[in-house]
């Protein structure tokens, strides 16, 4: 049993979304210590609402902390923190006193601790004809080792089409959210197998059933509050068993963040918001686009206010560039020694395909339009366009000429009907 809140045309109003908190968290962990998993600024979620109505309702917890899977984006700064749940230093400090806020360190291994083992043959099963020797061996199930220090896992996040799983969230917060290196690695590399296209907005996807295939080695109990966000508002709120209440939220978002159009665009200008403050996440202008973008097709990821690739991995970027799957693994001993989620992203920003006789043939043409300069972009094997020289008027209202403008890209994805 789930208690859940569904919208198919329209959003909750606050007083449901309580209503459905209070029906499915009141009173079940009374004297427990409860760690909840929230997502950072790149996901849309009003989560200053939710952080105080979680805490008004789990009030009887013996211990309450909030900790940001943050997978291997950078860590907040307490500021940052605040601003993310929506409280002042003096209410962190006061009513908030006894509530810990803190980040994941994906690659502090002091934070880590192993949990288990995902052997290569169980891997290869769930790969089936996506299996690729570059996945390796045996995958270590490692986390955050503060799962092993609370009663009760809450995970509190936000359901969309993912370019790597399929649809995010629920045990996406526990693999890649607070895991290892290693389950980050090998589960965006399986993505990039599988190629965008193949994967976006799919239900069931073998990256899901890694996660899933991991979870089952995470001892402490797991409750999930899976949310799908349309503009500010929820739609939709499923809380329950992390399984049961993923399924529910992935086949509303299905519905509410997927728009049909009737044949490709030539060419788009995808806009990526603020809170993309790093190619790394601005990417997903390209992603959510990809599979509406015709053959010999143009997508400029138009980002005036991006100046950074990757906070984390922008060596390895710069290094690699941006390419196309199999012009990787036709060079594999070229590459091999970079990490296998960044050659994920190298490939899921690019997009789909080929490479023959030492060429490289991209499906379509990616071009920035951010702070980065045209020697970065030429780097970086992406086309370069001045952001100041762009109208946007220009691009408005053009959708039967196979032009399209999309002012907030990253979250509702594009897909051709037929």
């Amino acid at each position: 049993m789930i208690a859940q809140a569904v919208q198919t045309d329209g959003l909750l109003s606050d007083d449901q979304v309580r209503q459905t908190l209070y029906a499915g968290l009141e009173k079940q962990f009374s004297n427990q210590r409860v760690l909840v998993l929230i997502p950072d600024h790149t996901r849309t979620i009003p989560l200053p609402f939710l952080f105080r109505s979680l805490v008004e309702i789990l009030h009887d917890a013996s211990q309450l902390d909030f900790m940001v899977a943050l997978g291997t984006h950078p860590p907040l700064s307490d500021p940052e923190l605040n601003r993310l749940v929506g409280i002042s230093e003096e209410e962190r400090t006061g009513i908030y006193g006894r509530i810990g806020l803190l980040n994941h360190a994906w690659d502090s291994p002091e934070t880590i601790t192993n949990i288990g083992t995902l052997p290569q043959a169980q891997i290869q099963a769930i790969a089936g004809n996506l299996w690729h020797p570059t996945l390796g061996g045996d995958v270590d199930v490692n986390i955050n080792r503060a799962v092993l220090d609370y009663d009760h896992i809450l995970i509190l996040g936000p359901t969309f089409p993912h370019e790597v799983v399929g649809f995010s969230g629920g045990a996406k917060y526990l693999f890649p959210g607070i895991s290892g290196a290693e389950m980050i690695n090998v589960t965006h590399w399986l993505g990039a197998l599988a190629g965008v296209r193949g994967t976006i907005g799919i239900k069931e996807t073998p990256v899901r059933d890694m996660i899933h295939a991991a979870a089952e080695h995470v001892p402490t109990p797991v409750t999930l509050i899976a949310l799908v966000v349309v503009g500010k508002g929820l739609a939709g709120m499923f809380i329950g068993d992390h399984l049961t209440a993923w399924s529910a939220a992935a086949d509303l978002s299905s519905q509410r963040h997927i728009i049909w159009v009737d044949k490709p665009f030539q060419r788009v200008l995808s806009q990526a918001p603020p809170m993309y403050d790093e190619l790394w996440t601005g990417g997903k202008a390209m992603y959510k686009l990809e599979p509406a973008l015709a053959e010999g097709g143009e997508l400029i990821i138009y980002a005036p206010h991006l100046d950074v690739v990757s906070h984390v991995h922008g060596k390895y970027i710069y290094e690699i560039g941006y390419h196309v799957l199999p012009y990787f693994l036709a060079q594999w001993d070229k590459f091999k020694h970079i990490p296998l989620g960044v050659l994920a992203h190298s490939t899921h920003v690019r997009g789909d395909g080929r490479f023959q006789n030492g060429i490289e043939y991209p499906r379509a043409t990616v071009k920035l339009a951010t702070k980065l300069s045209p020697e970065d972009c030429a780097q970086l094997a992406l086309g370069y366009v001045n952001p100041d020289e762009i109208d946007v008027a220009a691009w408005k209202d053009r959708e039967n000429e196979g032009i399209l403008y999309v002012p907030k890209a990253g979250e509702m994805l594009y897909r051709v009907k037929s």
